[in-house]
């Protein structure tokens, strides 16, 4: 199957999620060091021997051009997610290790001579400190900034300069007097985790890994740095979302008749509010828009309607909601109404597709009109109304 190409709003959106993401940390982490006025360190004896080299500054700031281009250097929606993921990844996991175990550089820069040189350094002071140091995060981006473009370099040349920078870019962080050997070390060894732990075989958005980003996010600023529990209920709360994502568990919200069980809402409020504010936000986006969809003379499909909206079914139209984060408008429970969990943005069992066009069959034989819904209308009803259209053209043929 051909790979997707990565649009410029795809690319667009994962550099801003991994730019917060890394903002967030590395600040947060910076500057709890420095409140705690760390003082220990991990570096080697020979280490005071390594020189001041200044001019080390330019590859060293370079990280940060590597940081944006990348994401518009790959070419597919399936390398960008490969790219941005691992890079989320070790984010996260190197500002765990640096709240929970801050490190500060062992000795100051020397003097600068050159002006240029002085400006540069002067930058850099603005916003970054002498702690966040094991694992070096220059390291270990280094190294997903070479897996993610190596094959996007054709000329050989070329390629071997690639290598070359981003080898000077690693190692200026021990000229420049931003990390120690062990920093660097621990560098690569993330890089390399993040790779194992993060593979090209897996094309689907992976929701479950963006719940673990965002509740670890919340762990580390709102948790670890502040001992804020409302942030650490709705840390462990989204860690439970991101778990039944994982296991593919379907039928985890428990929504029975259209609802939710108050044991459910006090599990996963934050996640059930964050999709009713979304649902919100969707109506009035498209509220000049037609929200009941009609495919054929039985199958309207769309997105959870309001009590005003539900008024424009046919009285006798049977629902099959699809939605299993938000609960059924009041109005349409009286209708011939069932509910078929699937997780969004997820694509569905053969199992649970089956399920639900055995039913929509069973309802348009009867003679009845169909209201097939998801959440938002986007994606779960569209999916099964083509694969229901789908193969009621295959059987006529």
């Amino acid at each position: 199957m051909p790979s997707t190409p990565a649009t410029v709003q795809h690319r667009l959106r994962h550099l801003l999620l991994n730019s917060l993401t890394f903002a967030l940390c590395y600040l947060t982490a910076n500057a709890l060091a420095q409140h705690l006025g760390v003082s220990r360190h991990a570096v080697l004896p020979f280490e005071a021997g390594i020189p001041f080299l200044q001019w080390m500054i330019l590859p060293y700031l370079s990280s940060g051009l590597f940081f944006c281009l990348a994401f518009f250097m790959v070419s597919s929606q399936d390398q960008l997610r490969l790219l941005s993921q691992r890079l989320l990844l070790a984010t996260i996991i190197a500002a765990f290790i640096f709240v929970l175990y801050p490190l500060q550089f062992s000795w100051p820069r020397p003097a600068i001579s050159s002006a240029w040189c002085a400006y540069l350094y002067d930058y850099l002071a603005l916003m970054d400190k002498p702690y966040n140091q094991l694992p070096s995060l220059h390291v270990a981006y280094c190294v997903l900034f070479w897996t993610a473009l190596r094959r996007h370099v054709r000329s050989t040349p070329l390629r071997i300069a690639l290598a070359a920078w981003l080898l000077l870019t690693a190692i200026s962080t021990l000229f420049t007097y931003q990390h120690h050997l062990l920093d660097v070390l621990a560098g690569l060894l993330l890089g390399w985790l993040c790779m194992l732990l993060v593979t090209p075989k897996k094309t689907e958005p992976q929701v479950a890994f963006y719940y673990l980003i965002l509740a670890s996010l919340l762990l580390i600023t709102g948790v670890l740095a502040r001992h804020n529990l409302f942030a650490l209920y709705i840390a462990c709360s989204l860690l439970l979302v991101s778990l039944a994502y994982y296991r593919r568990d379907r039928y985890f919200l428990h929504k029975k008749k259209g609802q939710h069980p108050w044991w459910i809402w006090l599990l996963y409020a934050p996640y059930l509010i964050g999709y009713q504010l979304t649902w919100y936000a969707v109506a009035w986006r498209e509220r000049r828009k037609p929200v009941i969809i009609k495919l054929t003379e039985q199958l309207l499909v769309g997105r959870r309607l309001s009590a005003k909206e539900a008024a424009q079914l046919p009285s006798d139209c049977s629902i099959i909601d699809l939605a299993n984060e938000l609960s059924e408008t009041p109005a349409l429970r009286s209708h011939a109404y069932w509910h078929y969990p699937l997780l969004d943005l997820t694509t569905p069992t053969s199992v649970a597709m089956n399920e639900i066009l055995q039913r929509l069959r069973a309802e348009i034989a009867d003679g009845k009109t169909v209201y097939l819904h998801c959440a938002m209308g986007y994606s779960r009803c569209i999916l099964l109304a083509k694969l229901y259209m789908s193969q009621g053209v295959l059987s006529k043929s």
